[in-house]
């Protein structure tokens, strides 16, 4: 039996980035990004101003108070998309709109709130500063600058820094298609009537909206019976996936064939058991160069299974660097006791209290009671070497 942190390092080893495919700005939300995202060009391009107001030269409005104006001729309007070639001469002020490119000579912008008109010329009543309400060229990007890493998840900022950039389309890591496998004599479409003994397929679910939530196409494959020839025609049919998962057939039951029908098509196993509770009967390996996590049969197993090794395979293929599981220590609100010797991924809910974590179980924590993952935030995470953890004391928790 192996460790959680050996099985996990053998995983990240064993899987490779995939290729990377064109997609235009639109469709590259949510994908990974192929390549550095360069500037070819200052954002803003040029200095323009931030306020509805007066473009002047500070020098101008030296001594300005609300009880003596500086009175400057106002010389023209610019609006935002007007004339660069606008210019502000000594005792001369331009009226400019938010977004309106800085005349030449301009060194400040007035707000208009902070002059009154006086006999066609305008009172300035307070002493500019250098800068004041200038958006400079180049504040927001410079030329030449790093906009986006390679293997960065795109999300809404990214896309709209894309557009501004005039890029339309980008290299994006291409998404991972993932075969998902049932097994079991006992497992029936979730649109079968339940008869005693029979349990519906939960897991193709559970397992195609976690694929889905860490970039991964989900392929449900369907069922496959406790039988070797018809289980191998499902796996045969499961190869042209990158990614293969089934659930359940990965114990020690006269009837789990999977792990033998695996290493007789040709699979290379890298580890079978893992020194975990809920989940111990994971098995992985590599056929035809592609993954395959056999996971186990119980729905939260499962489940908890894909979080440890199938996730984070995902985001290495799709080289994400910036992985999105977060560990915080927390307060632990009740005893906990455990059996020695397996680590232990605890449902929980937690808060944020009074300047800390604070954290407790979802309940009963059997590997078949689904409804603790419906009410789980937060896995528990407790080392192989612990037995009992005492309320009050410190704990590490993974938020989901």
């Amino acid at each position: 039996m192996i460790k959680v942190e050996e099985a996990l390092d053998i995983v990240l080893e064993s899987v490779k980035s995939m290729d990377a495919e064109k997609a235009g700005i639109i469709d590259s939300f949510g994908r990974v990004l192929a390549e550095d995202i360069k500037s070819d060009y200052n954002i803003p391009a040029f200095d323009y101003s931030a306020m509805d107001g007066y473009a002047v030269r500070v020098a101008d409005t030296k001594g300005a108070s609300a009880g003596k104006g500086a009175k400057l001729k106002v010389a023209g309007e610019l609006r935002a998309g007007g004339d660069t070639s606008a210019r502000v001469e000594k005792g001369q002020a331009v009226k400019i709109m938010t977004g309106a490119p800085i005349p030449q000579g301009a060194n400040a912008v007035v707000m208009v709130e902070d002059t009154k008109m006086e006999d066609g010329n305008v009172a300035v009543l307070e002493e500019a500063e250098k800068g004041e309400n200038i958006r400079l060229a180049g504040e927001d990007i410079k030329k030449g600058d790093l906009v986006i890493s390679k293997g960065t998840l795109l999300r809404e900022g990214h896309i709209g820094i894309l557009a501004a950039l005039g890029i339309p389309e980008v290299n994006v890591t291409r998404r991972p298609k993932v075969a998902i496998l049932a097994t079991g004599d006992e497992v029936i479409s979730i649109d079968e009537d339940i008869k005693p003994g029979k349990v519906r397929n939960s897991n193709a679910y559970s397992l195609h909206a976690q694929v889905l939530a860490c970039g991964g196409i989900p392929i449900n494959k369907g069922v496959a019976r406790d039988d070797i020839e018809g289980l191998k025609a499902k796996l045969r049919s499961c190869l042209d996936c990158d990614i293969i998962i089934t659930s359940g057939g990965v114990s020690m039951g006269e009837y789990d064939y999977v792990k033998d029908v695996m290493i007789d098509m040709g699979m290379k196993l890298k580890f079978w058991k893992v020194a975990m509770r809920p989940g111990k009967p994971n098995l992985f390996g590599i056929i035809n160069s592609k993954p395959f996590f056999g996971l186990p049969g119980n729905p939260v197993s499962t489940m908890v299974g894909f979080e440890v090794f199938v996730k984070p395979a995902i985001l290495k293929m799709l080289g994400r660097i910036n992985d999105d599981r977060r560990e915080v220590e927390a307060v632990l609100e009740e005893d906990i006791r455990k059996k020695k010797g397996l680590k232990f991924f605890i449902r929980a809910q937690t808060r944020w209290e009074d300047g800390c974590y604070i954290t407790r179980t979802t309940g009963p924590q059997g590997s078949g009671i689904l409804s603790s993952m419906v009410k789980a935030d937060s896995f528990i995470i407790l080392p192989e070497d612990e037995e009992l953890v005492k309320q009050g004391e410190k704990v590490l928790v993974r938020l989901l």
